[in-house]
């Protein structure tokens, strides 16, 4: 799409400039020339209707020589996938989903664009699109990993601009990174988790809440990296600073994030504390209804504690261990003191084939600890999420994961019970 507007811009001058040409002449010349079959066109007469008709192009101040295939520059590449997920979801209709547990067929269009100007540095734009029914977009408990919806009333998809931002190195050691559309966690000094969710984006960095959980938003961050695997961070992202409210001020929904990490090719750990200011509520892609049920929050300060370990080799029965352990201290919650939760994830890999993987995880989402005086209790009891999966590659750009999850008291209470089945088709190219 890209190119083919590119094209047009170009087509166009070359039309109008194109009209001054006598079309008609040179057509009557060329009649002229084949009006007898007996009448035999000399490479002389030839030359001079070649002579005629470059002139006429000279005339028209058209210089085709400047004109050529459109195209991105040499250090811009471009890939992209179709992510298309066939599923339904048991008990949806008991959370806040107007759907039960109808098969629901969903879609996913994305198109990545990197370009880098010094070898060194990078800009990324990525233009993504989709179509998901509501079930699959209920945050703390059925929200799929690969979840977009851009569709309009009338049943068009539009490919929106999804993310931008621009990284470049500064010395040896240290990254930034500043852009209008990114997500803290690409800007983290270290991987807090190697778990791969197979189904549900709860599970994403050993649990998707607390200091991860994220909205996209105008964001920068600094990431030093050091050479015996210490690693630390911090970054920052802001919802109000497109807008009226401006960037950090008093009114703007934002947060700070510091991670400090070491980092071995089988293990790691790390912790990770996050300031957040004004109702910013990301975290609630792993949490119950009544944690997060006031979004006009003062402010809030949580901490993460990541660890993973992984086997030299894949193929054996040993996995890959992920956990997670969160904690958030709330200040102005109208329900709630604080909350915690937590995430275990293992993945086997070239199991049965190569690049294959098996994929198991559970934790507790992040739940109210201790409810603020006077706040009358909820009805939460053990809020329990899991998943189950198996990914494989039927050739080398094709992706099949078929999944299971499930959960109980998801959302506020004990009869808000999920169980879930999807299988996720990924094309890429």
């Amino acid at each position: 799409m890209l190119v083919a507007g590119a094209a047009m811009s170009l087509i166009a001058p070359i039309g109008a400039q194109a009209s001054d040409i006598n079309i008609e002449e040179i057509d009557t010349y060329v009649r002229k020339q084949s009006s007898s079959k007996k009448q035999k066109l000399s490479s002389k007469s030839f030359s001079n209707g070649l002579a005629t008709l470059k002139q006429k192009v000279k005339n028209s101040k058209i210089e085709f020589n400047q004109f050529e295939a459109g195209g991105f520059s040499d250090t811009t590449t471009l890939d992209g996938k179709v992510i298309m997920a066939l599923g339904g979801i048991d008990g949806s209709d008991e959370l806040d989903s107007a759907d039960d547990s109808s098969l629901t067929f969903n879609t996913v269009y994305q198109m990545n664009l990197n370009t880098s100007f010094s070898g060194d540095d990078n800009l990324y734009i990525r233009l993504k699109g989709g179509e998901w029914a509501d079930e699959w977009k209920m945050k703390g408990s059925t929200y799929h990993i690969e979840a977009k919806d851009t569709a309009d009333a009338n049943g068009n998809i539009p490919l929106n601009v999804d993310k931008i931002w621009y990284s470049f190195p500064i010395g040896e050691s240290i990254t930034a990174t500043v852009g209008p559309l990114i997500e803290n966690y690409y800007m983290l000094a270290a991987t807090p988790s190697v778990y791969k969710p197979g189904a549900l984006k709860a599970f994403k960095l050993g649990g998707h809440s607390s200091a991860f959980g994220a909205s996209t938003s105008t964001g920068a961050g600094l990431k030093y990296e050091a050479d015996n695997g210490f690693a630390t961070s911090i970054t920052v992202n802001s919802k109000g600073a497109s807008g009226a409210k401006g960037l950090l001020t008093d009114e703007d929904e934002n947060k700070v994030n510091t991670m400090v990490a070491y980092t071995t090719d089988q293990y790691h750990v790390s912790a990770t504390y996050s300031k957040q200011h004004n109702g910013w509520d990301a975290w609630s892609y792993y949490a119950t209804t009544d944690a997060a049920s006031d979004t006009a929050i003062d402010s809030a300060d949580a901490y993460a504690f990541r660890a993973w370990w992984r086997p030299q080799e894949t193929g054996t029965a040993v996995p890959s261990i992920s956990v997670g352990y969160d904690v958030i201290n709330f200040d102005g919650h109208n329900i709630a003191e604080d909350a915690t939760g937590y995430m275990v994830g293992l993945n086997w890999q070239d199991t049965f084939q190569p690049d294959d993987r098996i994929g198991l995880a559970a934790g507790s989402v992040l739940s109210i600890n201790d409810h603020v005086a006077g706040a009358s209790d909820t009805d939460e009891v053990d809020p329990f999420l899991w998943e189950a999966y198996y990914s494989f590659k039927p050739n080398d750009s094709i992706l099949v994961t078929p999944a299971i999850f499930g959960g109980s008291d998801v959302a506020a209470d004990k009869d808000d019970d999920i169980l879930g089945a999807v299988v996720t088709t990924t094309f890429k190219f």
